[in-house]
């Protein structure tokens, strides 16, 4: 591998590690810098696309609508990066003390995150999360654990 290449998957590591510390400190602005601005989400929850930054957001915030705290855990994260795009894929768990006081262990969701290089700075273009389901009764499986 390469030193440059070395350096940007250093850097779209750290890139995942802010998105995880906004996540926790529910830091909506925080969050806003390390999008694009026509940022496309395909989110678990609906519609099927979120277009645009605002929209990005907007998810954020209805999650934090639920959190009184909230901790996100990636593992294995991996990136195969190029000088102007990267993308990525990696286990994200959101979980942490519901507005109710009841603690949740949250589910474990499989992330793929596509990379711009803007004016020096990595940017998520495109985010895709999603749980695996049971084709034979069409549910989501969220008790699988990395």
């Amino acid at each position: 591998m390469t030193a440059l290449r070395e350096k940007h998957e250093t850097e779209l590591r750290a890139h995942i590690d802010k998105v995880a510390a906004g996540i926790e400190a529910k830091d909506i602005e925080a969050l806003r810098r390390l999008y694009t601005p026509d940022v496309v989400s395909f989110d678990v929850e609906p519609p099927l696309r979120h277009v645009g930054i605002a929209a990005k957001l907007n998810n954020w915030r209805n999650v934090f609508t639920f959190f009184e705290e909230v901790t996100y855990e990636v593992r294995e994260p991996a990136f195969t990066v190029s000088d102007e795009v990267a993308y990525g894929h990696f286990f994200g768990r959101l979980s942490g003390t519901l507005r109710n006081g009841t603690a949740t262990s949250g589910m474990w969701v499989r992330a793929t995150v596509c990379f711009r290089r803007i004016d020096g700075e990595w940017l998520i273009a495109h985010d895709q999360v999603s749980v695996p389901f049971d084709i034979s009764t069409g549910m989501g499986v969220a008790d699988l654990t990395p």
